[in-house]
């Protein structure tokens, strides 16, 4: 072969080695820039979660507490979860079943990434807490379960052990003997039936305490107003009530609710908000049964965030609550309880 026409060769396939390399070189610049304009750094990317939370009613204080804690979860938990969380206050201003339905339905069309609800009737919001489910939304209950649903949880007291616990506590404060009534809400609420249960079924431990003949639950619309002016007008009809079992506080959130003198009638009730508080100072009510009303609003954002953000739900379906027994002894300590979770809110 022509030595000059080998070396030739050799030459143009250095030249095209060369291009080939320079080319592959070039080639790789702009995509490696292009995919880090693509790629912001993690810590950049804040996704957005927006949970519902729908209540029984605005009207009633301890659903405020909730929407507070759900709202202080938000902006305490966002940064660890590098998320940002917005809390949809869908809560109708009165008890309305129907009003809840449809809340949790337009929560869920409008791709809420989560719902909590506390159940007004369990026969009325299941239906729509089902159809969120199957819309992609997360639903738990708190405070008022519907447990024949496809909710993945529920965070709250254990109802027929709360009412347990007040029947007791009258017992303890009658020398288990006497007429008591008790005053409860909502009756198609499934928590209040379950605490009436637990009511019932406890004083008949106690064979010379006796419920109220020919019926002793008397319902009451969960205002302020309604159950008080129900109590009074009760108690002076019936003077023969020696104990009030409250398994839900209502008459309590306004004052001078209780028209007899502090002693004279024995009161115990759930939960203890500070305008609760003062009716244990009085005398007019002798034990308290705290629920967590703040936490169902700032645990119930931490288990939605837990299912939504890593799909993990609670070891247990139910997640329980104990109550915490307030008395004159500890009335003032748990006051400071409500400074630490609203403050001046």
């Amino acid at each position: 072969m022509n030595v000059n026409l080998l070396r030739a060769k050799w030459a143009m396939a250095g030249v095209c080695a060369g291009l080939t390399a320079l080319l592959a070189g070039c080639g790789k610049a702009p995509d490696a820039q292009t995919a880090e304009m693509k790629m912001p750094e993690k810590s950049a990317i804040r996704k957005k979660i927006i949970l519902g939370l729908v209540a029984k009613s605005q009207s009633n204080p301890v659903f405020q507490t909730a929407y507070t804690g759900a709202k202080d979860a938000a902006r305490e938990l966002g940064p660890k979860y590098n998320v940002e969380i917005e809390i949809r206050w869908a809560t109708p201003p009165d008890e309305d079943a129907a009003r809840q339905a449809d809340m949790v339905r337009e929560l869920a069309v409008s791709r809420a990434d989560g719902i909590m609800v506390s159940c007004s009737d369990a026969n009325v919001l299941g239906p729509a807490i089902n159809e969120a489910v199957e819309r992609g939304t997360h639903v738990m209950c708190f405070d008022s379960d519907a447990p024949q649903s496809k909710r993945f949880a529920f965070y709250g007291t254990d109802d027929v052990t709360c009412g347990q616990m007040l029947a007791e506590e009258m017992a303890r404060l009658m020398n288990k003997k006497g007429v008591v009534a008790i005053l409860s809400g909502n009756q198609t609420a499934p928590n209040l039936q379950k605490r009436v249960d637990g009511v019932r079924g406890k004083l008949a431990d106690y064979g010379d305490m006796k419920l109220l003949e020919p019926e002793g639950v008397f319902y009451c619309d969960e205002t302020p107003e309604a159950a008080s002016e129900k109590v009074n007008r009760i108690q002076t009809t019936r003077p023969g009530i020696q104990g009030w079992i409250m398994v839900g506080g209502w008459p309590l959130f306004t004052k001078n609710a209780l028209k007899w003198d502090p002693g004279s009638v024995k009161v115990v009730s759930v939960d203890a908000l500070p305008a609760e508080l003062s009716y244990v100072k009085t005398g007019h009510v002798q034990a308290l049964f705290a629920q967590d009303c703040y936490g169902w609003g700032y645990r119930s954002t931490q288990i939605l965030l837990e299912k939504i953000l890593n799909n993990t739900a609670p070891a247990e379906v139910r997640v329980i609550d104990p109550l915490t027994r307030v008395t004159i002894e500890n009335a003032d300590e748990w006051s400071r309880n409500w400074t630490k979770w609203l403050g001046a809110k």
